[in-house]
Parts: structure tokens; sequence; C-alpha cells
């Protein structure tokens, strides 16, 4: 456990500054800066700026004074080292999000409910896979409640983005975890504290179905990589294999590359390569036209849905292809549509709507509401194979 900072040499402001850094853990840093004083602004991606009249008071405190490349050299050797092109800000549209880090055994993870309140029960047995995955669980202040007036909110929109803004900044905190999806996720999105979750940095974030709306905004208004999949409450009775792909990518991520196991029809031929994009198609169409939406152009797409009838889908599907969501699109993968009529009614459907784009299209992909729901990384490149029915990621989904 070592805190580290280099001579006062960096020009900046009138002034020259040091850089203090950890090389344990950020964690680490952060407690280490609070005690001294030192504001949560001066944090610049793995390191604090400080002045040159601290750097006596840092090293008395107990930094230890190296030089910048030996500075540099241990954050690479610790894995800690975030580039430029790491810092949480928007990206173009088709380009890689930054990747937050896996998870290891003794981690601690935020369980926060953004939107519809939580069956207690269910809730139980998916925090206790959770913690026999040796993670630490916190759970936020309101995961436990219900709107008083809006039964179908767990808490009223300020509360739930005040817990989601806690959860991921805390330091401590390498995961934030849904509870459940249901409605009310799109009420927050705009109260969450923005500022605030860029400079804490990249964090883990999973969830589906109404969730989509956090996605969406995480790589819009961040460009961070989110996870697609399993909500709490749907781990203790879920698919077994659901929540062991969910496990590897989050422990060994580069053990869960593959995303359709086995392969899945395809509507339309070709391959491509792209980031993947999506998420549920209800949420992906309310979206249209607000500032926190990322398109499809230059990605995959992934779409999937649970009981809408074939008009809604249908509607849904054409309101995206006139706004332009799908322009520039590489490829299209739908997963399960559970509850939204016929598998063959449905691949009908996306055929119809989506079949003038000219790209390769899958559908059955094991994501979404069905009984499989293999976590997916958005803003992660990926290859789509119509030919041989799969779609597989070409870096794992964490760091």
């Amino acid at each position: 456990m070592t805190l580290l900072i280099d001579p006062p040499n960096s020009p900046g402001h009138g002034r020259l500054w040091s850089h203090l850094a950890s090389d344990t853990s950020f964690e680490e840093l952060h407690r280490f800066a609070t005690t001294l004083g030192i504001p949560r602004r001066g944090f610049d991606r793995d390191h604090y700026d400080i002045p040159a009249d601290r750097y006596e008071q840092v090293v008395a405190a107990g930094a230890l004074p190296v030089t910048s490349r030996e500075l540099i050299g241990r954050l690479h050797a610790a894995g800690l080292r975030r580039r430029k092109a790491e810092a949480l800000r928007p990206r173009r549209p088709g380009q890689s999000l930054v990747r937050a880090r896996h998870l290891a055994p003794g981690n601690t993870v935020a369980v926060v409910a953004p939107a519809g309140p939580v069956p207690v029960d269910r809730l139980e047995a998916g925090l206790a896979v959770l913690r026999s995955w040796g993670l630490e669980v916190r759970e936020a202040a309101h995961v436990r409640g219900r709107h008083q007036v809006r039964w179908s909110l767990a808490a009223d929109d300020a509360a739930r983005a005040a817990d989601l803004t806690a959860a991921w900044c805390d330091p401590e905190v390498a995961a934030v975890i849904c509870a459940r999806g249901g409605y009310g996720t799109q009420r927050l999105v705009d109260l969450l504290d923005w500022g605030a979750l860029a400079e804490a940095g990249p964090c883990v974030l999973l969830g589906f179905s109404d969730i989509t709306a956090l996605h969406q905004a995480f790589a819009a208004r961040l460009g961070v990589s989110t996870l697609h999949g399993p909500v709490v409450t749907s781990l203790g009775a879920g698919d077994p294999g659901s929540r062991e792909h969910l496990r590897r990518m989050l422990f060994t991520p580069a053990e869960a590359l593959d995303l359709t196991p086995d392969p899945v029809d395809a509507v339309l031929p070709g391959r491509a390569e792209g980031v993947l994009v999506g998420g549920n198609l209800t949420l992906l169409s309310a979206g249209v036209g607000t500032a926190a939406q990322v398109t499809a152009e230059g990605c995959i797409a992934l779409l999937e849905d649970v009981g809408e009838d074939l008009y809604r889908l249908d509607r849904a599907l054409t309101q995206l292809v006139r706004s332009g969501w799908f322009d520039g699109v590489r490829g299209v993968v739908a997963g399960t549509f559970e509850g939204c009529g016929s598998p063959e009614a449905v691949r009908g459907l996306l055929h119809d709507r989506l079949g003038g784009l000219g790209v390769p299209l899958l559908a059955g992909a094991p994501f979404g509401h069905g009984p499989r729901n293999l976590a997916v990384p958005f803003g992660v490149p990926a290859t789509l194979d119509a030919a041989s029915g799969t779609l597989v990621l070409r870096v794992p989904a964490l760091t």
C-alpha cells in the first residue's frame, strides 16, 4: 500500500503542480486526499493535482516522493493508469466506450432501485447469489421502498436519483447493480449529477428492461460501457446458465466473449463488426429526441421486449427508422420478445421493418425477458456472423 507524489514540475495556471497517486487503489487515494482536505475536484482520471506549496505537507503525511516516470510506471504496473482516452466524456457514434475493471472476491457492490418497488423475497434470493460470489453488498436507502402515491415507483424521483449518484460516486463501490426494472427510470435521468458521475470514473452498471434508459444516458453523457443483463431480482430463480455467464463476465470477462453459445436464426445474411448498442425496444423508441440517446450509427443494434402486441412493436420500430436512429447501423441482433406473438411473427415483422437497412439480422438471441438472459456489454466491439448465427465480443466486457 503506497501513496506516491512526484516533484512539482508540471506548469499550469501560473503555478507548478505535483501529482499524487496510489499504486494500490483509488479508494486509498481518495481517503488520503480527504484526510488532508484536498478537494475531490482536484482528481484527474488517476491522480490528484497538488500545488507546489502543499508538496511538503503531502510528503509529511505519508506520500512517497518518486520521479514522474516512476509514478507513471507504478500506476501502469498496478493497472490503475487512465489515459485521456479513458476519461468519461461523450464520444462519437460508433466509438468503443470506456470499460470498467472486472470484479474480484471481496469487492463491494451497491444495489439500487431506479425504477419500480422491489419484491422482498426475490431481492433476498438475488442478494444471496451476489454474496455467494464473495461480494460485499450495500443496499441503497430506497431499495425496499415504495412511493406513497405512485406505487409503480420505489421512491420519489429525487431520492432514486440520489441513491444512484451516491452509489456510483462511492470510491469503495466496484459495481452498481439494479434491483429490478419496471417503470420510472426515465424520470430520474435528468436529476442525476452528471458532473459528479464523470469525475468518479468508470464503474460497472448492470441491469436491463427499463434500465435501458440508463444504458443510453450513461453512454451518451459519459461515454462509458454498461452491462445489459440480469437484475438482482432475477438472479435467485433465474436460468443457471445466465447466472454463470454473468459471473464470468464480471469476474473473468475473457471467458465470456461468446454471446450466442448456440447458433441463432439468420433473418438476413451478412457479416458485420461494430460496438454494441440498444436494449429494450419500447424504451429506445421513447428516448427518441432526448439528449440522453445514443443512435446505432456504426454499431450493431441489440433489441428485445416483452408483452407488447405486434402492432406496438411495429410502431416502435417504425419510429426508430423514421427518426434516423438506425442510420449507419452495421447489423441488428434481436433477442427474446416474450409475450409479443409467435417467434415467426416477430421475425416477419423485423424483416418487414428492418430489411430495407441492408444489414445482417439475427433473431432469437438469448438476451432479454426470456428464460435465458445472457449479459451483453454496450459500447464494446463485437462481430456478427449471420452464416454461423453468432455474435462474439472482440474484447472482454471489462478490463
